[in-house]
């Protein structure tokens, strides 16, 4: 039986090397970064069998999101814009009643909480945990699928850090930010580790996807 993988989709970066403002609020889920979203089509992630559009080289590496994924784990702020405590607000996430990963998802926080379930099979786990443990938290829940690694930044950051991304697709796409948050800081020779390949898209965004060489 194949061995679970650690897995990044779509994490879009910008050319001077952010993905995420370093501010996020209610009307701006990844700050003053999300200029960069304005590149990114949503609608195939759960496949383009569905989606009234040509089949492009953007929308069939997007499409890989949701293949063989069983969990998911994200840091806190891809969840909601709250700090500290949790506050009793009804927060649900961004996504409303209908979050689209119906399956486990693990969230990173120092402040655990009860869990919160739908009806789509979707259920946010708040755990206090190193990326090892959760890591091996959602393996265990995927059931012998893969685990979707969702960000933001920070997040995959520490599992780079850490040894623990079996693969990587990055999305760069034509604008430069200046500020903002950084996938790569302190991250030195991480690119060793992997086979990199490298596309370019006609809409002139160039997807990288980094597969973690075999350990000898």
């Amino acid at each position: 039986m194949p061995t679970s993988r650690a897995r990044v989709h779509n994490l879009i970066v910008s050319l001077d090397g952010y993905s995420a403002g370093e501010f996020v609020t209610l009307e701006q889920p990844i700050g003053e970064a999300q200029r960069l979203f304005g590149f990114f089509d949503g609608r195939v992630i759960h496949g383009i069998g569905g989606v009234d559009a040509p089949i492009t080289l953007d929308r069939s590496l997007f499409a890989l999101w949701g293949q063989g994924i069983g969990a998911e784990i994200m840091g806190r702020k891809k969840f909601g814009p709250q700090t500290g405590e949790w506050p009793d607000d009804g927060w649900q996430g961004w996504w409303g009643d209908e979050p689209p990963f119906g399956t486990p998802v693990f969230v990173l926080t120092h402040y655990p909480r009860p869990p919160l379930e739908f009806a789509n099979g979707t259920t946010f786990h708040f755990i206090d945990a190193t990326p090892q443990e959760a890591l091996r938290q959602a393996t265990e829940a995927a059931g012998g699928l893969d685990v979707r690694l969702g960000g933001g930044p920070s997040s995959v950051r520490q599992f780079l850090q850490a040894g623990l991304v079996d693969f990587l697709h990055l999305v760069v796409v034509p604008i430069t930010l200046g500020r903002g948050v950084r996938l790569f800081e302190d991250c030195g020779g991480i690119s060793d580790d992997y086979d990199i390949e490298t596309v370019t898209s006609e809409a002139g965004l160039t997807h990288q996807l980094w597969n973690r060489r075999a350990q000898s």
